[in-house]
């Protein structure tokens, strides 16, 4: 025992020091790193070609199931494709002002409550606006359950900029596109889900905990101060006033009212006053009441549209600074370290006993 406690204290004792010299040259460089002149880039548009990666996975399923003879045939047939296409050009060299191929741009926006992801969907559709014409079109897939209200409005007015410039937008919910995820979905000139996916949520709701009651009982006093008689309605330690909340339910009715004048413009063959309940409804039960154009999957939509047009997926990704990956390697370094001192320990305790 004393000599496993002997080595053990050898073996921490080393790995402390190491320890110590990582976060040594950790802090270094990032103080040399914050005290560097940024460069103004946090960013970079990632562009992916959807139409090269259904080639691929085609030819990589066709490469495990057929044998050489059928694959042989495959790419004669191919090659003699392309060369009949080749002398065509050269035969017929397309004018100048000949249409161009439409072309598709596709972005994700994955929301949560605070719509997290509309800078990345800013800076997509910024991208996205300078390149595209009038014969292309925009894809939102959507997913989101909705959120702070004044957070998926400047998500929608995002979305809203495609609308002015006059770009034909289509939305797809595969999941869910609830409440705040809604008002960003009507905004679509074709807007899609698939067939269980939920929809709608047309409502305004807020909630919190009181206690001011548990606070009383013992005897704890919470004052609340304000200039403006209604610049405080409910609050979560103070006593609330049945005036306070028939304010704050007549703020939520306004919100509420706002949001069905929205949905309404954008979506006039609704029955605003059916449907703006708050219930949720599913794909075809959202297509009977008009909430949605068509039922289809993303995948199915952007694959069919595959065969007409060029499709580009943008991803906006932020530029991770050098402090940003030096903290991933100390978390990942430290985390090595713990389990190669927890095996050490093991074995050592194992062979000990």
């Amino acid at each position: 025992m004393v000599e496993f406690l002997a080595d053990y204290s050898l073996f921490l004792a080393k790995s402390v020091t190491v320890v110590v010299a990582i976060i040594a040259v950790v802090a270094g460089i990032a103080l040399v790193s914050a005290r560097s002149r940024s460069d103004g880039k946090h960013g970079d548009i990632q562009v992916t070609h959807f139409n090269d990666e259904l080639l691929d996975m085609k030819e990589a399923i066709e490469a495990e199931i057929l044998d050489k003879d059928e694959l042989k045939a495959i790419h004669k047939e191919e090659k003699k494709k392309e060369k009949e296409e080749k002398k065509a050009r050269k035969k017929n060299p397309p004018k100048v002002d000949e249409p161009r191929r439409k072309r598709i741009y596709v972005v994700d926006f994955d929301g949560d409550i605070k719509a997290s992801e509309v800078e990345p969907l800013r800076q997509e559709i910024s991208a996205i606006l300078q390149l595209a014409e009038a014969e292309d079109e925009i894809v939102i897939r959507l997913e989101s359950p909705g959120g702070m209200v004044h957070e998926y409005g400047l998500a929608s007015s995002q979305i809203e900029r495609i609308k002015r410039k006059e770009l034909s937008l289509t939305i797809c919910v595969d999941r869910v596109a609830a409440s705040g995820g809604y008002m960003m979905a009507c905004l679509a000139d074709k807007l899609i889900a698939a067939p269980f996916a939920i929809v709608g949520s047309i409502g305004v709701i807020a909630q919190l905990p009181n206690f001011h009651r548990l606070l009383k009982k013992h005897d704890v006093d919470y004052e609340v101060l304000t200039a403006g008689e209604y610049k405080r309605t409910l609050t979560v330690f103070g006593e609330n006033t049945e005036k306070g909340r028939e304010k704050f339910v007549e703020e939520l009715e306004e919100t509420h009212e706002l949001f069905k004048n929205f949905v309404h413009e954008y979506r006039p063959q609704v029955d605003i006053d059916k449907v703006a309940t708050g219930e949720i409804w599913f794909g075809k039960q959202a297509l009977e009441n008009q909430l949605v154009d068509e039922l289809m999957t993303s995948d199915q939509y952007l694959i069919d549209a595959a065969e007409e047009a060029d499709i580009f997926e943008i991803r906006y990704e932020e530029k991770k600074t050098l402090q940003d990956k030096l903290s991933e390697f100390t978390v990942d370094s430290g985390d090595r370290l713990v389990n190669k001192v927890w095996g050490r320990i093991s074995q050592s305790h194992f062979w000990k006993r």
